[in-house]
């Protein structure tokens, strides 16, 4: 976010805000995803602040905490893993798929996982494909 963004976000704030609570978009996703697991019974806060304490202590953390929902990322993820949910690779996979489908997506399209060209560059066959799906 550019400062002008910043101070244009500030304007709309309630009094006592004096700037955005996320940075960046995907760090709000991440805090809605966190409280819908929790909220889903998949682990307690007391299990979530364990694994978030654990991922900030690690060395090379930022003292002024820049890095902070990076380490709530890696929390997040650790979690999963944990609880059997999703592995790392999968996780690792199915984010580089995102990345993969947002840089294979024209601008201002949104962006859909079906758009995701694959780790060779070729697009990934839709699941109705050559299954009687709207082209054959």
């Amino acid at each position: 976010m550019s400062r002008r963004e910043a101070k244009s976000a500030t304007a709309t704030l309630p009094a006592g805000v004096e700037a955005p609570v996320f940075a960046e978009p995907w760090q709000a996703e991440a805090f809605a995803m966190t409280v819908a697991l929790h909220d889903n019974s998949l682990f307690s806060w007391s299990e979530w602040a364990d694994a978030l304490s654990a991922e900030v202590k690690q060395p090379g953390a930022a003292s002024d905490g820049h890095d902070y929902y990076e380490h709530w990322l890696a929390a997040l993820e650790n979690l999963l893993s944990a609880k059997g949910v999703a592995g790392k690779g999968e996780i690792d996979a199915l984010a580089a798929a995102w990345e993969r489908a947002a840089h294979a997506t024209p601008h201002g399209k949104p962006i859909l996982l079906e758009n995701d060209p694959g780790p060779t560059g070729q697009v990934v066959a839709s699941p109705t494909e050559g299954r009687g799906g709207p082209t054959g």
